[in-house]
């Protein structure tokens, strides 16, 4: 295993520490946590909902990237892979809180699900008012899958994000807010496939093993296995498998849609452009309008060399929430 690192055990402190050393005018460290936000001149005179966020480590830029004005409040970062402690994320709450209360985006895992959940209670008594939804993006899990919590919140979440950060942004109210986020949930599908596993620093190993002419689909971001091993096919055939997928799992596949082609951690950005080269003009052959497209690394997997595909149907003026202007970092 080769890491640009000093002791594993520290590695997530440092990384925190760093990027908040690295944008000092944009954002802080809450005291006593792990916990980054927002440190502009312009949040302490806010008076709308605040948008808090986070999970494990090791799906940099999520969450901890999109913290600004116009995305998030603040973004607790757990251990790798690894939730963060509810006193954390309560730090974050009470810091969010500027008295319209706090929406929280939750990604689908055991641990995020509760430990957020338990963080809302202790800001319940505090009288801050809270609102939750949960990201279930990943059709690659089913609802009722026995080894996980059900569909993951994987590389969709940053578009929530974005959607609900915009919106808190222009003054909406925190119970419309969770409206409009859990609508948009509903509307957004992600899928993966893996060249090869993630090594998590602790463990020393790939997750996984694939021969080197094996892909992965339908992998997730903590190195869960997918549906199916196959040989490595081109780019435009693993498009047209992941796009395929995607549209079945719609009730229809008219209007507007929304794609980001995400990076799981090795994916150059070349090989980031040809497979959202192939995407997008088979969504056009296919007849699928598409008024906004992201590409890059937005929800990685520590170091997993693969690829995930999200597609969103856009409703009413989503399209101007995901191009509204913020400052998060990695946006």
């Amino acid at each position: 295993m080769k890491k640009i690192i000093n002791n594993i055990d520290d590695i997530v402190s440092e990384m925190v520490h760093g990027i908040v050393s690295s944008y000092p005018q944009k954002l802080k460290i809450l005291p006593g946590t792990l916990a980054i936000a927002r440190n502009d001149a312009a949040f302490s005179d806010d008076k709308k909902v605040g948008v808090v966020s986070g999970g494990g480590s090791g799906h940099e830029p999520l969450h901890s990237g999109y913290v600004g004005k116009g995305m998030l409040c603040a973004a607790v970062c757990g251990q790798i892979n690894t939730s963060p402690t509810p006193d954390q994320i309560y730090e974050a709450i009470k810091y969010a809180d500027k008295g319209q209360g706090v929406l929280l985006i939750v990604k689908n895992y055991a641990g995020d699900d509760m430990n957020f959940d338990m963080a809302k209670e202790l800001a319940e008594f505090d009288d801050i008012k809270v609102e939750s939804i949960l990201v279930d993006d990943d059709i690659s899990a089913a609802d009722d899958a026995e080894d996980t919590q059900g569909k993951r919140g994987v590389a969709g979440t940053v578009l929530v994000e974005k959607i609900c950060g915009a919106a808190a942004e222009q003054g909406m109210e925190l119970h419309e807010l969770a409206q409009l986020g859990q609508r948009v949930i509903n509307n957004t599908k992600t899928v993966a496939v893996a060249l090869s596993a993630a090594t998590v620093p602790a463990v020393g190993h790939p997750g996984f093993e694939l021969d080197d002419d094996q892909m992965e689909y339908g992998v997730g971001i903590h190195n869960e296995r997918g549906f199916s091993t196959e040989k490595i096919a081109p780019s435009k055939q693993i498009a047209e498998e992941l796009i395929n997928k995607i549209l079945k799992s719609y009730d229809h596949n008219t209007g507007d849609y929304a794609v980001l082609v995400n990076g799981l951690g090795s994916t150059p950005l070349m090989e980031q452009f040809v497979f959202a080269n192939d995407v997008l003009n088979l969504l056009k052959e296919k007849g699928i309008k598409v008024s906004f497209t992201k590409v890059g690394n937005k929800v990685t997997a520590i170091d997993m060399h693969g690829i995930s595909l999200t597609l969103m149907k856009l409703e009413n003026n989503w399209i101007e929430y995901l191009e509204a202007p913020t400052d998060a970092i990695s946006w």
